[in-house]
């Protein structure tokens, strides 16, 4: 199986986590919301797939490059 490795987009702070380890997604389903700027960001599954592993929390203040979570498909 290969993996697509989700990355945090831009500085700010992790508001809520959308998916769990196991779960299966579907491209455009909801990861995980991100605050930047006072804006809240959805970041978005790129791949259908099962979420391997999840890195971030709420609260969790994240930079450019992170790794959010990876989903085998």
């Amino acid at each position: 199986m290969a993996q697509e490795i989700i990355e945090v987009p831009l500085t700010g702070k992790i508001t809520s986590v959308e998916v769990k380890v196991g779960d299966k997604v579907k491209e455009g389903d909801v990861i995980c919301f991100i605050e930047s700027m006072k804006m809240e960001n959805p970041i978005l599954d790129p791949v259908d797939g099962t979420i391997v592993q999840i890195n971030v929390t709420p609260e969790q203040i994240v930079k450019p490059g992170e790794t959010i979570a990876i989903i085998e498909y």
